[in-house]
C-alpha cells in the first residue's frame, strides 16, 4: 500500500522548503527577549519562554560598560535556571556611555539622552530583522506603562510584546518571583535602586536618586557631577527649581528598596513559570 500525505524532505532547520505536495513550510520569527540584566526583563523572558519554543528564542543584551560588577553573576544565574545564552551587542563607536557623555558633551535633554541611542537603539537597529518578534520588561507600573506606548508609537513597524503588562505584574511582584526561584537579586536593588540600570543614569532627575548614589558609588557621583558642571547640565530639581547634582544637601534622603511582594496575579505567573522549568536549567546558588 502507498503511503498517504505529503512527505517532509530533510531541510536544514528554520529553512522555507517546497514540499513535494506544493505546501510550504513557513520561517519561523525570531523572538528577541531584551534582556537587560535586571529582574523585569528576566521574567518577562520567563513568560516568553511559556509562549514560544526555546528555539525560537534568544535573549539579547545591549552592554554599556557601566553596570554594577554584579550584573555579572546575575546573568550567569538567568542563563543556568532558563538554559539560555546571552547574546551581547556592543556599540560600532563607544565603549561605554561615559565615552558617550564626554565625546558627545550632553548627558540628556527632553528627547532622552545620548547613552541610549548610541548604546541600545542603534545596535538593536542593526541587530533586529524584519518579522522580528520583540519582548520588553515594562512591568504594569504606571511610568513603565506610558514608556511601552511611547515605544510602540516611536516604532510602528515593530512587533513589540509585553508579557509583565500583559500579566499584571509591578516591580515588587518580579522581585518577588526572582527571589523565589532562589536566585539573589542584583545588589542594585538591594541598595535600593529602582532597576539594575548604568551607575549612574544621566536620565534620572530624582534627588533621592542622586543622593543614593552619592552614597554608596560617590566616584560615579562626583565624576557626573564634574560634568555636570563642565556641560552646564542641571540634572535634578529640588522645591521646582533645576540644580546641579553636587548641590543636593549633604542630609537628603534616598531613595528606598522596593520590597518583593506577591499577590494573587504573581502567584498565577508563578504556577506557569514552575510548570515550565526549562530542561537541564537548575535554581542557581543563593
Amino acid at each position: 500500500m502507498q503511503p498517504t500525505g505529503c512527505p517532509y524532505p530533510h531541510h536544514q532547520k528554520g529553512e522555507t522548503m517546497q514540499f513535494d505536495c506544493g505546501e510550504t513550510e513557513e520561517k519561523r520569527p525570531r523572538v528577541i527577549v531584551w534582556f537587560s540584566r535586571g529582574a523585569a526583563s528576566a521574567i518577562a523572558g520567563a513568560l516568553t519562554l511559556q509562549k514560544y519554543s526555546p528555539e525560537q528564542c534568544m535573549f539579547v543584551c545591549c552592554d554599556t560598560g557601566a553596570e554594577h560588577p554584579d550584573s555579572d553573576r546575575f546573568e550567569a544565574d538567568i542563563v543556568k535556571r532558563f538554559n539560555m545564552p546571552i547574546t551581547h551587542l556592543i556599540s560600532k563607536k563607544f565603549k561605554t556611555v561615559w565615552e558617550v557623555w564626554e565625546k558627545r558633551k550632553w548627558l540628556a535633554g527632553i528627547e532622552g539622552a545620548p547613552c541610549t541611542s548610541e548604546m541600545k537603539i542603534k545596535p538593536r537597529l542593526d541587530f533586529q530583522e524584519p518579522g522580528d518578534i520583540h519582548i520588553f520588561g515594562y512591568t504594569a507600573d504606571k511610568a513603565d506603562q506610558i514608556r511601552a506606548n511611547r515605544l510602540r508609537m516611536n516604532y510602528p513597524d515593530l512587533k513589540i510584546e509585553t508579557p509583565l503588562i500583559d500579566a499584571g505584574l509591578f516591580k515588587e511582584h518580579v522581585l518577588q518571583i526572582i527571589a523565589n526561584m532562589g536566585i539573589k537579586l542584583p545588589l542594585t536593588y538591594v541598595l535600593g535602586f529602582p532597576n539594575n540600570n548604568c551607575i549612574p543614569c544621566s536620565k534620572a532627575t530624582s534627588p533621592n536618586y542622586w543622593a543614593l548614589v552619592r552614597k554608596h558609588f560617590p566616584d560615579e557621583f562626583y565624576r557626573m557631577a564634574k560634568l555636570c558642571r563642565k556641560f552646564g547640565a542641571r540634572l535634578t530639581r529640588i522645591n521646582d527649581i533645576r540644580i546641579f547634582i553636587d548641590e543636593i544637601p549633604a542630609d537628603w534622603p534616598t531613595t528606598t528598596p522596593i520590597m518583593p511582594s506577591c499577590d494573587f496575579l504573581c502567584g498565577l505567573a508563578e504556577m506557569g513559570l514552575n510548570d515550565h522549568h526549562p530542561e537541564g536549567g537548575n535554581d542557581a546558588d543563593t
